[in-house]
């Protein structure tokens, strides 16, 4: 156990025994986000894209879907996707603002290959940079207003799977886009995007949520960036329960790590998985 931990953990385990036998360990409202995450940082993870539903006993963090509020007495995640466009908003995009999506050397919108509902935004120059900003900042501030601790940005690398982009232009943005998020007293997350290293802490990030870092053998290449600022995301499509609990008893993964089915899907579905780090 951290030993510089051991007040935060203390006030948790205090709020725990009023709270019962149900429901996540209440992290205490207000504050300053870091002093949040310090008590938060003790418990257990859960990431809820696919749907919001009452979080397990013990956990502290949960990731949620914009669309979605905030987990009540935990340090919450506001899900974005800061760099491609959300399905639903595809045509929104191409209609308002077709100079923002990328395109292909046909001039169509350029599509994501493993997300084929998504497209990629065009962070190629500072004035397509100041206009993607000027549209996202009010989703950022609209999960400060709804109580979210921190935004979670999604995509960052997506100048790995687009012809134009590049990884300065998307750490750019990045930047424009932390600053809001912490004028608005939020934290900003990096997501995944390990091959950018000490260029993400540079932009400003305050923490990083991977994917399958344990799956792909990055985990500690995010430790030496982020500390113990760091969530990780297992999917059980790829990693069983039981290499799950081996990574996490020899630390191949961040203590704050769980195991979900890959759609994320609510609590009591068909399919849903979810297992935290012991």
């Amino acid at each position: 156990m951290r030993s510089g931990h051991l007040l935060a953990l203390a006030l948790v385990l205090v709020t725990a025994s009023l709270a019962g036998c149900a429901g996540p360990v209440p992290v205490a409202d207000g504050g300053d986000p870091a002093a949040r995450w310090e008590a938060a940082s003790q418990g257990a993870i859960d990431y809820q894209l696919g749907g919001a539903y009452d979080p397990a006993q013990g956990t502290t963090i949960v990731a949620r879907d914009a669309s979605d509020p905030p987990a009540e007495g935990t340090f919450s995640i506001c899900y974005l996707n800061g760099f491609q466009t959300q399905p639903a908003d595809g045509e929104w995009w191409l209609s308002e603002h077709p100079d923002l999506v990328v395109r292909d050397s046909a001039g169509e919108p350029a599509i994501d290959p493993g997300w084929p509902d998504e497209m990629g935004l065009d962070t190629s120059t500072p004035e397509r940079r100041e206009q993607l900003a000027a549209i996202i900042s009010p989703w950022i501030a609209g999960c400060a207003d709804d109580g979210y601790d921190a935004v979670e940005l999604d995509n960052l690398d997506s100048w790995t799977r687009f012809d134009g982009l590049t990884m300065a232009g998307n750490l750019a943005l990045a930047a424009l886009l932390v600053d809001v998020a912490h004028e608005h007293g939020l934290w900003a997350a990096q997501k995944n995007a390990l091959d950018a290293g000490e260029a993400g802490p540079g932009a400003g990030f305050d923490l990083v949520v991977s994917e399958e870092c344990g799956q792909y053998d990055e985990c500690a290449g995010y430790a030496e960036l982020y500390g113990d600022r760091h969530v990780d995301v297992e999917y059980v499509e790829s990693t069983s329960e039981e290499d799950f609990a081996a990574m996490c008893e020899a630390g191949d993964v961040p203590e704050l790590s769980v195991l979900r089915d890959r759609p994320l899907s609510v609590d009591g579905s068909d399919g849903h998985v979810r297992v935290s780090c012991p």
